[in-house]
């Protein structure tokens, strides 16, 4: 791995494709522990989270389902700071185990709004598991229930994450460099 060009930025190496598997592997396990005898619905966040929760549910050996919404609010390497829906949730969450599939985590302000709307459909239980949360950059907080990495407050891109629409379909993860 060395220092790859997106659009005008250069990114440095920062998390293989054999870490990311194998952290991805360990919150599995602890899905499938947490979860036997239900069938939970996963919620994935597009665009970001494709690849994780392609990987993370060929690791789930409980019965679950998927569904995918689109929620955005980054413009560029920043948060634009608002919300924006572009697809919604079509399936009924009443009753159900909710688990919210998220690619990274940093202001909070995404996942502020976007809870209280799944909250008010009355699921069992709803849950957060997240690849990349950046604690230093929290502004809203949340409690992800399943974290993968923890991060400095760095734009990052690879393995779904894009800066402005390049850069997701880098199988590892890199850091901006400044």
């Amino acid at each position: 791995m060395s220092v790859i060009r997106v659009h005008d930025k250069h990114f440095e190496p920062y998390i293989t494709a054999s870490e990311i598997a194998k952290r991805i592997k360990e919150v599995a396990q602890k899905l499938n522990t947490d979860y036997v005898g239900k069938k939970p619905l996963f919620i994935a966040i597009l665009n970001g989270s494709f690849m994780f929760a392609s990987d993370l549910f060929k690791e789930l050996t409980i019965d679950a389902e998927i569904c995918f919404i689109k929620l955005a609010s980054y413009k560029g390497t920043k948060s634009s700071g608002q919300v924006i829906t572009a697809i919604g949730l079509d399936t009924d969450i009443f009753d159900r185990d909710v688990v919210i599939v998220e690619d990274i985590v940093d202001t909070g302000k995404t996942l502020s709004e976007f809870l209280p709307q799944l909250q008010h459909q009355q699921p069992a239980s709803l849950k957060i598991v997240a690849l990349l949360h950046k604690p230093d950059a929290t502004v809203f907080p949340i409690t992800i229930d399943y974290p993968g990495f923890s991060i400095p407050n760095k734009f990052v891109v690879g393995y779904g994450l894009d800066y402005d629409g390049l850069g997701r379909n880098i199988p590892e993860i890199y850091r901006l460099v400044e």
